[in-house]
Parts: structure tokens; sequence; C-alpha cells
């Protein structure tokens, strides 16, 4: 799923991380390479995973989207108060945030288009707006009781002697749909060329406002569907829920290979980034050390990639 061969090498380099942490951990401590262990990769942080394949379609595009943690937490606490005080169905709520997410994100690619400004302004004001929303409709937490989000948050398939949840399927199904966009489509194809070089694009004639407008709407998409599954894993919402996490989702998705400055990328990175991420947070907890750790090494991860990507990336 890697977009051109010089993409190849980082995408290696993720790969023999994540094989090299996990044989370690493996080794070091009991049961870790185990069905439950692989499973909570998965299950813990499928909203990131989630997010991150949004990201990815934006970063590969040349842009960058700081709003993503605002809109999963106003995803949140949004969904949950109309389930939960508004009486509102489930899959009336989910799919009004998904419409909100996704005209959200087009909202923001289409102002960084038209009225050519940078993206990490825009989409910073969208932080803003976002997490304020989120606080304007209620500043605390709303629990979720409700018979359909809970048959929903329980539906799991069978993986050895654990399972995988809802929300792993989705990120999954999500991950596989998208990689075959990128891969076998003409969008896929226009996303990277405007990535490459965005005034190059616009001299072939392709379609370069369409296409940007339609990755921050994925993205924003993406954002909305996150926050749907941090409600699922949570049972609730909260205004301050997911705050910071687009550091952290840009980071899986550079850690993943894909160039910050667009046009080199792929969703399998994407996942072995999300699964570096997932297994450093586990051997931290077999360790029984502090989350910190878990911060520093990714902190040192996300810098190593940042200078590789800078020696591979020709002048």
């Amino acid at each position: 799923m890697s977009f051109i061969a010089r993409g190849n090498l980082p995408l290696l380099v993720t790969a023999v991380v994540l094989a090299t942490l996990f044989g370690v951990a493996s080794l070091c401590f009991e049961n870790f390479c185990s069905s439950y262990v692989i499973s909570d990769l998965f299950s813990e942080n499928a909203f990131l995973g989630i997010a991150a394949l949004g990201m990815t379609v934006v970063i590969l595009s040349g842009g960058i989207d700081l709003s993503v943690g605002a809109v999963i937490g106003f995803t949140t606490i949004f969904v949950a108060t109309m389930i939960s005080q508004q009486e509102v169905s489930p899959w009336l709520a989910w799919t009004i945030a998904l419409i909100v997410g996704t005209g959200y994100g087009a909202a923001m690619g289409a102002t960084i288009h038209f009225f050519k400004l940078p993206a990490f302004l825009v989409t910073l004001a969208g932080l803003f707006f976002a997490r304020g929303m989120a606080f304007f409709v209620t500043q605390q937490s709303v629990q979720i009781r409700n018979d359909t989000h809970e048959f929903v948050s329980g539906v799991a398939i069978p993986f050895g002697q654990a399972e995988i949840g809802f929300t792993t399927i989705v990120f999954l199904v999500l991950l596989a749909v998208m990689a075959w966009v990128a891969n076998f489509t003409s969008f896929g194809r226009n996303v990277l060329a405007i990535g490459g070089n965005e005034e190059s694009a616009i001299l072939m004639g392709l379609p370069v406002a369409r296409t940007k407008v339609a990755v921050y709407a994925i993205n924003g998409f993406c954002a909305a569907l996150a926050g749907i599954a941090m409600t699922l894993y949570m049972d609730s919402g909260n205004p301050i829920n997911a705050a910071g996490l687009e550091l952290d989702v840009i980071a899986v998705v550079v850690i993943g290979g894909t160039l910050l400055s667009g046009g080199v990328g792929s969703f399998t990175g994407t996942l072995l980034g999300f699964l570096i991420y997932g297994t450093i947070y586990q051997i931290t907890y077999f360790a029984n050390v502090g989350s910190s750790i878990a911060t520093i090494a990714i902190g040192g991860l996300l810098l190593a990639f940042i200078l590789l990507q800078q020696v591979l990336t020709p002048r």
C-alpha cells in the first residue's frame, strides 16, 4: 500500500522498529505475545487509529489539521447529550455527528484553498472553535445509558482467547477502504500529486480545489467517527476528551513513514505507526512504569523519523 518507491525505506524502518519492540517485549514479559495483548492494542486505541487514517490523507496532500482532537471531544459530548438527555436514537445522533464533522472539515478545507491561508492557522482556529462548542454543549461529563448503544459497544468477534470489539472492526474496515481508494482511484492519485507539488497539479489540470476540500472533509468525517468510537469505548462524553490528541495522531502518521511535506506515505505505514504507539504503552504497563516513559519513547521515535525523512527526502 506504499504510494511510491522512495517511500518504502521509511516503511521498512517502521516495520523493523515494530518487530523489534514486540519481539523484545515478548521475550521480557510473560504472556505479552498473546491474543489478549494484541486485542488490547487495537481496542484501547481504535479511536486514535481512525483519526490517524484521516490525518494520513491530509498530510499526504501536503496539509495538516490541528482540530482533530477538539472535533473528537465535541463529538463525544454532543453524542452523549443527544442520546442521554435529548433521548435521540443513537443511530440518528451518530449520523448527525458524522454530517457535522464532515461539513466542518470541508469548511476548513474550502477556507484553506480559496483564501490561500496556511492550514496550520485555519485548523488552529478550528481547534479553538470546536473545543469551545464542546463546552457550550455542556461543561460536565455525560454518562450514556441506552440499550442500543450498549448493544453496539458489546458487538465483538472471537480472536483466539480474546475478542475483537466493534470499534476495532470499524477501524480495520475503514483502513481497507481508504487504502483501496488511495491506491486504485483517481482521487488517491490526485491527493498524491497535490502533496508532491500543488502548482504542478494545477498545471496538469487536476481538480485541486475539489480534492483539497474533500481531503479535509474526509478527515472531519474520521474525527467524528473517532469521537463516536470513543463514546462506545468509554460509555460517556466529556468536553475535555481528546485534548492534545491531534499531536498523538500526527506522531502515529509520521512514525508510519508519511512525509510531513506531503506526497509520500501509505496506510500500511500508518497501521504500523499505530501498532508501535500501542505497543509502547503496553510495554510500560507490563513493566509497571509511568506512562511518562511511553510519552518520552514516542517523542524520541518521532524525532528519529523526522530526521530520517530529512535524510531520505531529495533536495
